[in-house]
């Protein structure tokens, strides 16, 4: 299938184009930007940099992608933007490439939903079918994992972990490490409970979930270190491959703590 490419979009020397790629009005595509089969640009769109976009990916008007990124460290060194396939990336979404003092590179998986206005910063990670909804936003070095879900103008500090399955809700601010399947929410965002509704979509059974609900309470029990109670959670635990993969994530090397329930007063 030949791509379309429209009279008024600008396409430098050395882009590479696959089969059946849709570039629209006024969109610029630079000199090291590979562009996957069936990639839409749908016009006003700027891709730039080491940037790789996988197939199928469709970008909307006036998103800015692989530009420099809003490091004051960053000093044009040569760095990768590297966008999966089947990802829709709102209007107005923006996201750089890595920096050499981080991993050099910036990665986002497949079929993830980038909502308008939502930020990829700098040598972030992000897993498959991901959801950042309007205006939320990854500072520099934060990963993702597959599934989380970002609520609307909720903002992640930079080296913040977000488990695999997580929820953030909207207009919070991340400064910790949210385990996989949690539920956050809050101006300064504390751990809320499990993401029940996700993991019922996930089809885990009613028993499983009674399993992870009692493992959670365990994990922030007021009695004991955490490292107590973690360990508390893995021996107890050790069939149920979930309740194993908060255990995994939580006894990861971090400089950042565990998002924690709030303190009842």
């Amino acid at each position: 299938m030949t791509s379309s490419i429209h009279s008024s979009s600008v396409i430098a020397d050395g882009a590479v184009i696959g089969n059946g790629v849709k570039v629209g009005p006024f969109c610029v595509v630079g000199s090291n930007v590979v562009l996957g089969d069936n990639v839409e640009l749908k016009s006003h769109v700027v891709v730039e940099g080491h940037t790789k976009i996988g197939e199928g990916t469709v970008i909307y008007p006036f998103a800015s992608i692989g530009h420099a990124p809003q490091d004051l460290k960053y000093d044009n060194e040569k760095t990768y933007l590297e966008i999966g396939s089947n990802n829709t990336i709102r209007e107005h979404v923006t996201m750089n490439p890595g920096t050499v003092t981080g991993k050099s590179i910036t990665r986002v998986g497949n079929n993830c939903l980038f909502m308008m206005g939502a930020h990829i910063a700098h040598d972030c990670i992000v897993g498959n079918n991901v959801i950042l909804a309007n205006n939320a936003t990854l500072a520099g070095h934060v990963q993702v994992g597959d599934g989380a879900i970002l609520g609307g103008l909720s903002a992640v500090h930079q080296f913040i972990r977000i488990g695999e399955n997580a929820i953030i809700g909207g207009m919070s601010g991340v400064e910790s490490n949210v385990i996989p399947f949690g539920r956050v929410k809050g101006e300064r965002a504390s751990l809320a409970g499990l993401n029940l509704i996700g993991l019922e979509r996930r089809g885990v059974s009613k028993s499983e979930l009674k399993e992870l609900q009692k493992a959670f309470n365990l994990l922030f029990a007021s009695e004991g270190t955490l490292d107590e109670r973690i360990a508390a959670v893995r021996d107890t635990y050790t069939g149920n491959q979930n309740v194993q993969m908060i255990v995994d994530f939580a006894i990861e090397q971090s400089r950042f703590p565990l998002c924690q329930p709030s303190k009842k007063k």
